[in-house]
């Protein structure tokens, strides 16, 4: 199956001449680009709170908000700072020019202007634009968005300690043995979809997921921003992904059952490597909810008695007893049921 063509680029056109108005628009949808036009700085913030645009060319000398103004306003919102904006003008002194760049413009093109040189910077700053914006949706597809605003601003090394998280393993139970018969294709497939639905119940519940290792999953809440209630935010999580994988088996007449372990405590969380980076945790509070996962039982949601503390207020819970834990000797342990009905 082909992938969708993108949509044709829009340009804010914000200019109080009408003859340049009129060429500028002609020249640009001759290329395809699709047009919006201000004639002035004020008007132009109204159209933003409509269309947003891929690139804005921007004249400087215009009534009631000329285009300095307007282009400091731009770079000053949080909403619309990374359009990308040309100055088209006739002031081409050098302190002009300075000033404009200053100010944030990405060009600085001088009236009157040659067609062919104005649709090359812009076919040039939209495509830089486009694979900026692509970077960054794979950067934060990798990072948290916190972490990432980190190591752009500079920061070497990114290590931190949170005092209280909380950790969610997840494992398909026996999903090595179900798969030998499945096709690569299949069995890819199989895991992209179930993960991505998880992945969508992670963002819904504020849950950071940080990495799957073959059928397992894991996540996290509390990190890398500190949240409270995030034992409770995580048991709501592992709840619905419980549920969620019932529904999944249901839909393709299949039977994957699912084991979570959960558990509440300190760790260090940062970011590894240079070429190929993850952002992990470390720390006995995960390695004992691996556990709690690895020693628990299929369709159920195994947890500490740290998380059963944190949870029994809102939660039910089952006693099972003590498990032997690798490394920790016998801990006493609960299953998750749900949620208290009031």
């Amino acid at each position: 199956m082909s992938a969708t063509p993108a949509p044709p680029s829009r340009i804010l056109i914000v200019e109080d001449t009408p003859a340049n108005i009129q060429t500028l628009t002609a020249t640009l949808k001759q290329k395809g680009y699709q047009i919006s036009v201000a004639t002035n700085g004020k008007q132009a913030l109204d159209v933003l709170t409509r269309v947003r645009p891929d690139l804005i060319l921007l004249d400087v000398m215009m009534p009631e908000m000329d285009g300095f103004e307007t282009c400091r306003r731009l770079k000053e919102s949080e909403q619309w700072h990374q359009i990308p904006v040309i100055f088209l003008t006739a002031k081409t002194d050098t302190a002009d020019i300075v000033k404009g760049f200053e100010l944030g413009a990405v060009d600085y093109v001088a009236k009157p202007f040659n067609a062919h040189e104005l649709l090359a910077r812009v076919n040039t700053h939209l495509t830089i634009d486009r694979l900026h914006r692509e970077n960054e949706r794979l950067l934060l597809s990798i990072l948290p968005a916190p972490i990432a605003a980190r190591l752009k601003s500079g920061t070497d090394s990114i290590a931190d300690h949170f005092p209280e998280v909380s950790v969610l393993f997840a494992d398909i139970v026996d999903f090595t043995v179900l798969s030998g018969g499945m096709s690569p294709k299949l069995l890819v497939s199989l895991l992209d979809n179930l993960f991505t639905h998880f992945d969508e119940l992670a963002r819904r519940h504020q849950v950071e997921k940080i990495k799957t290792i073959g059928d397992c999953y894991m996540a996290v809440c509390g990190v890398p921003e500190i949240r409270a209630g995030h034992a409770a935010a995580l048991a709501d999580l592992a709840l619905e992904m419980i549920q969620s994988m019932k529904q999944f088996n249901q839909s393709r007449g299949i039977s994957l059952r699912l084991r979570i372990g959960l558990n509440t405590g300190p760790v260090v969380a940062g970011v590894i490597g240079r070429s190929k980076f993850i952002y992990d945790l470390w720390g006995d509070t995960v390695n004992t909810a691996s556990r709690m996962e690895s020693t628990g039982v299929a369709g159920r949601i195994q947890v500490t008695e740290d998380m059963q503390q944190s949870l029994t207020a809102q939660f039910d819970l089952e006693a099972r007893g003590e498990v032997e834990v690798k490394g920790k000797g016998r801990l006493r342990t609960w299953f998750l049921l749900g949620r208290k009905r009031i």
